[in-house]
């Protein structure tokens, strides 16, 4: 094993040491193990709190900022915060507007915010929380009852943020949330295991000239096992898995989609963005349009290889909501 770290008993506390050396707009406590915009409290706005296990960088630090959450708790890698974190966090950025959690569907991070919530609440901070489950791939998995929360946390912290920035109260705000989680949908593929660090050796087994479709962020088993295929192949697979689930789910449903090509640690851009080109062209063959595009590594797994697929129905407003000026330490623009 070989990983730019000290020990693998401090790697999530370096990290954060790190990210408070090189985001000093951000408050990192590291012993708490809270991430918060410094002017969280100021103006009046709801705030917004995500958390999950470390090791998918950006995600959640990472988008803490203008724009988009206004805390973080990260946990151990791979592990869920506990809710102290949560609780902490949320009387941190508590403005008497009330707190939304951004709840990525696994089991160790839902029982641990929901705990939290209810802890919050009986210390008078008013708390929605909203289930990510975008995941079309498996349903109930290792980790997980029901769909996994993957890609399109990313879409609910972003258009959920600024509906907060621009002063929606609570219920709005984790409605526009629902929203967006209703209509994403993700595929993930790996390419090669995730290590880390405290094993010291891949998480699963994945054998040369294979890939596995389906992937979770954590290593989870997919749909199933084949021969490498080419990037215009796993395209035709991820788009058509998620499409094909949005046909089922709300077969009315039209308009463009954001479309997120993420990494999963370890993919080149070079890699991404030609898959892109395939994405692309499977949702034009498909009549799908496209309304915005990222690329590059944001909900990641350490060091696995591989790639995920997350498209988003948007309105009008989610769209304005996404458009909107963000600052955060991985995804900004406009500001």
């Amino acid at each position: 094993m070989k990983m730019l770290i000290n020990s693998p008993r401090t790697v999530v506390a370096d990290a954060l040491h790190g990210l408070a050396a090189a985001h000093p707009d951000l408050d990192v406590d590291v012993e708490a193990r809270v991430v918060v915009r410094r002017d969280a409290r100021q103006g009046g706005r709801v705030g917004l709190v995500s958390g999950g296990g470390s090791g998918h960088e950006p995600l959640h630090a990472g988008f803490v900022g203008y724009g988009m959450l206004s805390a973080a708790c990260p946990g151990e890698v791979f592990t869920s915060p506990v809710p102290d974190q949560m609780v902490r966090a949320a009387k941190a950025v508590d403005s008497g507007q009330g707190v939304l959690f951004v709840v990525k569907n696994y089991t160790g991070d839902v029982l641990n915010f929901d705990m939290a919530a209810e802890l919050a609440e009986e210390d008078g901070i008013r708390v929605e929380r909203v289930l990510v489950n975008d995941d079309v791939a498996v349903t109930d998995s290792l980790y997980t009852a029901g769909r996994r929360g993957t890609g399109a946390t990313l879409f609910v912290e972003k258009i959920a943020g600024a509906a907060a920035e621009e002063g929606a109260p609570l219920e709005q705000v984790a409605a526009v949330a629902r929203r967006v989680n209703e209509a994403s949908g993700s595929f993930g593929v790996a390419l090669s295991a995730c290590t880390t660090p405290a094993k010291g050796s891949p998480t699963f087994d994945l054998p040369d000239g294979e890939l596995e479709l389906g992937i979770g962020i954590h290593g989870e088993p997919g749909r199933e096992r084949r021969p490498m295929m080419s990037a215009g192949e796993i395209a035709e697979v991820a788009v058509g898995s998620v499409l094909d689930d949005m046909a089922n789910a709300t077969p009315t449903t039209e308009g463009p989609v954001l479309a997120l090509v993420n990494g999963m640690g370890a993919t080149p851009l070079l890699e991404l963005y030609g898959f892109h080109a395939e994405v692309a062209r499977v949702l034009a063959a498909r009549g799908v349009p496209v309304a915005r595009t990222l690329v590059g590594n944001y909900v990641t797994s350490l060091d696995m290889a591989g790639c995920s697929v997350t498209l988003c129905r948007v309105d009008e407003e989610m769209l304005r909501l996404w458009d909107a000026p963000v600052q955060t330490a991985a995804l900004r623009w406009g500001r």
